[in-house]
């Protein structure tokens, strides 16, 4: 069953090692260091030969499963679909900021006006 960002109950942490990530994701950890290799969107910080993941990341192995184990995914889809979804954020970014130019020269104009 996926687990998103409300199902998955992270303590009060700003990192994680890998074998906490496989409790909360279910993922063993030869896996999680197989999709780190596969996926860019998993960079954890590695300290001490420790992987350290953040709440981020977490979020992103469990969404990697979802679309994997229940959507039927291939990697190479999975990897496409990671990608698409970020270049779409990036684009709404983009338009909510020129959206906020926008309404600033508006206001501008009003006040101008008034």
């Amino acid at each position: 069953m996926f687990q998103n960002r409300a199902e998955i109950q992270l303590p009060d942490k700003i990192y994680f090692r890998i074998g906490e990530v496989s409790d909360f994701t279910g993922i063993k950890p030869y896996v999680l260091r197989y999709w780190e290799s596969e996926f860019e969107e998993i960079n954890p910080i590695r300290r001490k030969s420790q992987r350290l993941y953040d709440r981020e990341a977490i979020h992103t192995i469990a969404k990697i499963k979802n679309m994997l184990y229940e959507q039927n995914f291939t990697i190479a889809g999975a990897k496409k679909k990671l990608k698409e979804e970020a270049s779409q954020k990036r684009v709404s970014t983009k338009v909510n900021v020129l959206l906020h130019e926008i309404l600033g020269e508006l206001k501008s104009i009003k006040q101008n006006l008034g």
